[in-house]
């Protein structure tokens, strides 16, 4: 193979982001500081902290959203994650399962989100679809674990 083409065997840079606790540090120093102590895992009330790649923590929402209760940040003593316990830059991503994009009434992502980030304004004739207010949504993955058809993702906004 030529290695000028290796770039296209590689997961880019969107596929490889995975949505750390709240309040973690930029992903390298992240690494840095993280011991994989699983102590966040373990500290998580919701449950929604699993080990990730490499050992690594990381949100998974099937379940639950994150309450921002900051008890991952208060159980990690490396300093990996640091108050305020919050995601930045991250938000829901509606995908091509949707079914409101299919025709279908559902509005579950929307009454999962106590941020009310996910609205459904009317549309005469047709299904209202979910529309985001990026800057209203914490990125806590409430939306995420409800979704009949797994259509929701949280990805860097």
């Amino acid at each position: 193979m030529d290695p000028r083409r290796r770039f296209l065997f590689r997961p880019s840079a969107a596929q490889r982001a995975v949505q750390r606790p709240p309040g973690a540090v930029a992903e390298a120093v992240f690494e840095r500081r993280c011991t994989r102590c699983d102590a966040c895992i373990k500290a998580c009330p919701p449950q929604v902290i699993r080990r990730g790649g490499g050992g690594f923590p990381e949100m998974q929402f099937a379940q639950a959203g994150c309450d921002a209760c900051g008890a991952c940040v208060s159980a990690c003593e490396p300093g990996a994650l640091q108050a305020p316990a919050v995601f930045e830059g991250w938000a829901a991503r509606f995908g091509a399962a949707c079914l409101a994009q299919r025709g279908v009434e559902c509005r579950v992502c929307g009454e999962a989100c106590d941020a009310r980030a996910i609205r459904f304004p009317p549309r005469l004739g047709q299904v209202a679809q979910p529309v985001l207010t990026a800057e209203a949504c914490t990125g806590c993955g409430a939306c995420v674990g409800g979704c009949p058809t797994q259509a929701i993702s949280m990805a860097r906004g």
